[in-house]
């Protein structure tokens, strides 16, 4: 990724449109990791000085604009499609942001609850909600004209990324009102956020919860994924959520990996923020 420094600003030149990545410093989690802010079309337009936007926080950050970054070496997209998606008028203009997981720590960071399989009992996830809120999201809002309110906050991830946002949703009622779930890691701590999820009476105003049926490297395991979801989401419209506030997509054939999730973004995008 070739950039240029301005100021304590990255800009990527490797993104569709303007992407700024940010050295981020974390007192919760000690250490220091990238945010990347997409901003939309027009954001710079003198005319739109006075407008704010509403934002969507995506976790695995490296994953998301720029395929030298990402996993594997295969990126969601984010960039190309939000960019289209705002010119066609299909979602308003907004802010997306990717934060980054730090490696080594990102089972810990992103596990809730402890586990035995894989063995780990010094997770960390339950301090995410308050790394979210009280640091990221401050600063973001601090630094971009952000338009706030859970009508205007999103929040999603895929795999841990995608659990660590589900248990934020849950953590923390009434912040969050949009919430992308991608092929969630339901499994983690034996299953422990389904059996939270069926108390909580205050759910995200809209919520997109996906899988693919090829998720796991065998077809019972991949089954049991899917299943997990299909759980996931009876909980969820037995708290009255409508298929206005909930859309689940199972998608044949696909796998666990960016490719598959990319492929779901524009569906996604346009469900949460969409008219």
């Amino acid at each position: 990724m070739e950039s240029a420094l301005v100021g304590e600003v990255i800009r990527a030149d490797g993104a569709t449109g303007d992407l700024r990545l940010h050295k981020f410093r974390s007192r919760i989690f000690k250490n220091t990791r990238f945010l990347r802010v997409w901003l939309p079309p027009g954001y710079d337009d003198p005319q739109n000085a006075g407008q704010r936007y509403p934002i969507l926080y995506l976790n695995d950050g490296q994953n998301l604009f720029e395929s030298s970054t990402a996993f594997g070496g295969v990126e969601w997209g984010v960039d190309e499609t939000a960019d289209r998606m705002i010119r066609e008028g299909v979602v308003p203009p907004m802010i997306i942001v990717g934060i980054d997981n730090t490696g080594k720590e990102r089972l810990r960071e992103y596990m809730p609850h402890r586990s035995m399989h894989p063995m780990m009992m010094r997770v960390k996830g339950r301090y995410y909600p308050d790394f979210l809120m009280k640091e990221v999201m401050p600063f973001v809002e601090r630094t971009y004209r952000v338009a706030t309110g859970p009508e205007n906050t999103g929040l999603g991830g895929s795999s841990l990324g995608g659990l660590i946002a589900l248990y934020t949703a849950i953590a923390r009622p009434g912040v969050i009102g949009r919430l992308l779930i991608e092929s969630p890691s339901l499994w983690a701590s034996n299953r422990q956020i389904i059996k939270e999820s069926r108390g909580v009476r205050i759910w995200p105003e809209r919520i997109f919860l996906a899988a693919g049926t090829a998720e796991a490297g065998s077809e019972e395991r991949s089954r049991t994924v899917v299943d997990d979801v299909r759980e996931l989401a009876a909980i969820l419209r037995r708290a009255v959520l409508s298929e206005r506030r909930l859309q689940l997509v199972i998608k044949d054939g696909a796998g666990h990996n960016e490719g598959a999730w990319a492929e779901r973004f524009p569906e996604a995008l346009q469900f949460l923020f969409g008219a």
